[in-house]
């Protein structure tokens, strides 16, 4: 497996809980109410998975590879658009975050919350539609084939790492302090 189909196996992933954003909104519309407990899930996935995990990889590890690659300008060009884009998923889900907050603190963001999980439900497939169809085969083209094994074994060196990164963050902030702890073997 070349690391295009990790990838393209993640977006199908995202796909699927991006598809359950609609009948969210849905329901808020019906009933002016919010499934925090959803939201909250939702935003977790997003941050850790699409973006951490997911982005991570592209941002972290092919983006750099191709760094000094003699890309064609408008493979370059769209690299560009999807780092911006990366960013501006980020920024969704803080908005999204920020209206949940104010929605437990009493305040009417219904609409809002619908607004940012409908903004989301847009961004998502997109976003895939040009990473597959534009950006991914047409990458893996500028890679010999010991780059690409070399890729893999980033991308499973970067997954390894990603539970205990979680979980060392969650920890920092149930005790309200640093920790200098990681597993045997790997770098804090």
């Amino acid at each position: 497996m070349k690391p295009v189909g990790i990838l393209m196996w993640e977006h199908r992933l995202i796909e699927r809980v991006i598809g359950l954003f609609p009948g969210q909104i849905a329901g808020i519309g019906q009933t002016n109410r919010v499934d925090v407990a959803f939201i909250q899930t939702a935003v977790d996935f997003i941050r850790t998975y699409a973006d951490r995990t997911h982005h991570g990889k592209e941002e972290n590890i092919l983006f750099r590879m191709l760094e000094n690659k003699d890309m064609l300008p408008e493979h370059r060009e769209i690299m560009v658009e999807l780092i911006n884009e990366h960013v501006h998923a980020r920024n969704l889900v803080k908005k999204l975050v920020d209206a949940t907050d104010r929605y437990l603190d009493g305040q009417d963001t219904v609409k809002e919350i619908a607004g940012h999980l409908e903004s989301l439900a847009r961004f998502y497939p997109d976003h895939i539609r040009k990473e597959d169809k534009d950006f991914f085969h047409q990458a893996m083209d500028y890679f010999s084939k010991e780059e690409l094994d070399e890729m893999m074994r980033e991308f499973q060196e970067f997954d390894r790492r990603m539970i205990h990164e979680k979980y060392k963050t969650l920890a920092e902030k149930m005790t309200g302090e640093p920790i200098d702890w990681a597993p045997p073997g790997m770098v804090g």
